[in-house]
């Protein structure tokens, strides 16, 4: 049902439930995660590996000492870690669609927080199929959980991490936030969201992964920080010379957004600032921050800042 969250194995039923398990582990005694800000961890479109960096995408907010990690590609954990973010601080996780490249960390993630001494919970957000893929990843480590909580006395992780499945409309409210999800446009996946986080006087919209798409451009309205997926038309064909090549450069062009129509979202929701992330291609050394501003700018004169992995934007 659109604008519902299906909280199958949530014990706490209800949105209105969540702040009492909200404040557990952030009460008196919480670690001070420092000022508010968002921190580009991981900013490269697709699962390809071929550096440490860029990651697949991961980013974290802080907001009122609350943490928010959005989409968990490979490496979301050294990211975190590289950020100087306390694993065991982790708090709430949101997915913004299952491609690997933001969700392959969805269990593990979790796992090497409890890993470090974790004891309170996490809740993951996701679209249809989250339930699954958490399932999933504990019945593979189920060995491995049981003998560590018999062997070292931990809690049972399974017991901390709720799943949320999300769709349209309201997906959280707590600690004076509001998240909401847009359905965007990247086929053949239908179950993908832009996701929009209302703090409270200050407002940041992830694209997600999306072709163009102008109802985005009205959901973003106004805010604050808009962190759009890129795509460069010209550098798409070097994609050709993959073994899947003329397979892959369809799927590019039919499910990303190219840098121009990037900034006519962002000039028709008259965004404040304009974050670029999920680079497609990210690793083509031609493409310079210049590049990457300059298709941009023909069609958005705002503030446009060129994401790189651990880059932080202070929010005030």
């Amino acid at each position: 049902m659109e604008g519902e969250i299906v909280s199958r194995r949530a014990v706490l039923t209800g949105l209105a439930a969540v702040p009492l398990l909200g404040r557990i582990g952030f009460g008196q005694g919480a670690p001070n995660l420092g000022a508010n800000r968002l921190v580009l961890l991981g900013n490269k479109g697709g699962p390809f590996i071929r550096a440490y960096a860029p990651s697949p995408s991961v980013n974290l907010l802080v907001w009122n000492n609350v943490p928010y990690v959005i989409d968990v590609g490979y490496g979301a954990t050294f990211k975190l870690v590289e950020a100087k973010f306390p694993l065991t601080a982790l708090r709430y996780i949101f997915i913004t669609h299952h491609h690997s490249d933001h969700n392959l960390e969805a269990g593990p993630l979790p796992y090497n927080a409890w890993a470090l001494g974790l004891k309170t919970p996490v809740d993951i957000y996701g679209p249809n199929g989250v339930d699954a893929l958490i399932d999933g990843f504990f019945a593979g480590s189920k060995f491995d959980i049981d003998t560590r909580i018999a062997d070292e006395g931990r809690p049972d992780l399974r017991k901390l991490v709720t799943t949320h499945a999300y769709s349209e409309g309201k997906v959280f409210a707590d600690h004076g936030v509001m998240v909401t999800a847009l359905r965007n446009k990247h086929p053949p996946i239908v179950d993908s969201f832009a996701l929009k986080f209302d703090l409270g006087g200050k407002v940041i919209v992830f694209s997600g992964d999306t072709a163009y798409f102008p109802p985005l451009a009205e959901f973003a309205k106004g805010a604050d920080i808009l962190v759009h997926e890129v795509a460069y038309g010209p550098a798409l064909e070097a994609f050709a010379r993959t073994p899947n090549g003329a397979t892959l450069i369809d799927h590019l062009k039919a499910a990303h957004t190219l840098a121009e129509d990037v900034g006519r979202i962002a000039k028709a929701a008259g965004v404040k600032t304009l974050v670029l992330n999920h680079f497609v291609p990210a690793d083509d050394k031609n493409l310079t921050d210049e590049v990457w501003t300059a298709a941009v700018r023909t069609t958005f004169d705002g503030p446009v800042i060129v994401g790189h992995d651990l880059l932080e934007i202070p929010l005030g």
